[in-house]
């Protein structure tokens, strides 16, 4: 165990790892973390520190049947004096019904489950399968740690790598933090016959650059909007666009992209700049009428002007506020003055008796209330000092005094 490469902050000794194999106590686990770091060699070695048997499935390739026979093996085993590490593979394929099925052989002592993910466990495996498995998380390999799996690998063969320094710094890049892409293309480079060291630029048209990992419906996808949507709130221009291209190159679809922009420009821009919802818009149709890749630039335009744009929530949060005022008082009526009184009985009853017409009062304001009667009037829309909702501040401060000085 002290021999994985990477992992120091699970398995060191203050570790979630390294504390239970000091105490001598382990329990379930799920190993969360991207591919090619070492969960399924950790979860081995787990088996070997604590002389287990081990026993590896995939969630992938393991139905009901499969699983039956697993735990009847486990259980015949335990009855011989040997417990059982269970180690499946992408266990958050399992639906809610199969991953239950893991429950009575865990709380029995049948097995010891390890499972590895890929995906935010809180939102891939059901609460009970959580309350008794403890969340690991493991890092993505950095360029030194990369290293080090090269080292070991040259050590292997016997010989160095024929790159020169850039070129063997490139390849390190290539494997973008995945140790075992980085053992995939090293042993694509020890293969070739060659009497020099190979160059940067010969490298990398020998070998094909690896896809950025990135799934449209998994933690990338959602990471990936969060980081766009913060880097624009944070008016970080650099950091938007840069985010906008990480996900373009995923292969994300650009209308979902126009769609999350539009709705930053209403939920952070608001009535600040009102013209950036436009910019969004335009962006959207321009990328619809000229498609890829050339409207693409158009949503990049788009969130550079967001990231630059003065900033207000004040909009959402009266519009939040707004609902659950409503949600409190909607059994209401509105004051009878505001009411149509298209017939004779409705005028009876006091509809539209007392109503101003704003255009006829002084300044075109009447300054009457418009909330329910007995209804104490919230103060839900708060504009900023910024941006065009400076003057909307200004307008709405007068409407206030006016209010006031015609008792409204």
């Amino acid at each position: 165990m002290s021999e994985v490469i990477g992992q120091g902050r699970a398995l060191g000794p203050d570790g979630p790892l390294g504390s239970m194999l000091a105490s001598g106590s382990l329990s379930s686990l799920i190993l969360w973390g991207p591919p090619g770091v070492g969960k399924t060699t950790i979860a081995r070695l787990l088996a070997d520190e604590t002389d287990l048997a081990f026993v590896q499935i995939s969630a992938i390739f393991t139905g009901v049947p499969e699983l039956r026979k697993v735990f009847e093996a486990a259980r015949l085993r335990r009855q011989q004096g040997r417990g059982t590490l269970l180690f499946v593979d992408e266990i958050h394929r399992f639906n809610k019904a199969q991953q239950d099925g893991f429950l009575p052989h865990m709380e029995d002592g049948t097995i010891l489950l390890v499972g590895a993910t890929t995906e935010n466990p809180s939102f891939e495996l059901n609460a009970a399968l959580m309350s008794r498995a403890q969340v690991v998380v493991l890092d993505r390999l950095g360029l030194a740690d990369l290293e080090l799996l090269a080292g070991r690998a040259e050590r292997e063969l016997g010989r160095a790598l024929p790159l020169t320094a850039e070129a063997r710094a490139a390849l390190l890049e290539m494997a973008d933090g995945d140790g075992r892409a980085a053992l995939n293309l090293i042993e694509q480079v020890a293969a070739w016959k060659t009497d020099q060291p190979v160059t940067a630029p010969a490298m990398a048209q020998r070998l094909m650059r690896r896809a950025a990992k990135y799934d449209k419906s998994g933690d990338e996808h959602y990471n990936l909007i969060s980081a766009l949507h913060k880097s624009v709130r944070g008016s970080d221009p650099d950091a938007a666009v840069y985010w906008l291209a990480r996900m373009l190159e995923g292969g994300e679809d650009p209308r979902y992209l126009a769609r999350r922009i539009t709705r930053m420009a209403i939920e952070d821009i608001g009535l600040a700049d009102p013209a950036a919802q436009r910019q969004c818009l335009d962006a959207w149709a321009l990328y619809e009428r000229i498609g890829s890749p050339e409207g693409e630039l158009a949503l990049a335009q788009a969130v550079i002007y967001l990231a630059l744009a003065p900033k207000s929530n004040a909009g959402y949060a009266a519009y939040k506020a707004a609902r659950a005022e409503a949600r409190r008082s909607g059994s209401l009526m509105p004051p009878a003055h505001i009411l149509n009184a298209p017939t004779k009985m409705m005028k009876d009853q006091g509809y539209g008796a007392g109503y101003a017409y704003d255009h006829d009062a002084e300044d075109a304001f009447s300054g009457q209330n418009y909330f329910p009667d007995g209804m104490k009037r919230p103060v839900l829309y708060l504009p900023v000092e910024r941006g065009f909702e400076r003057e909307l501040k200004k307008r709405l401060d007068w409407f206030v005094s006016q209010r006031l000085k015609r008792g409204g």
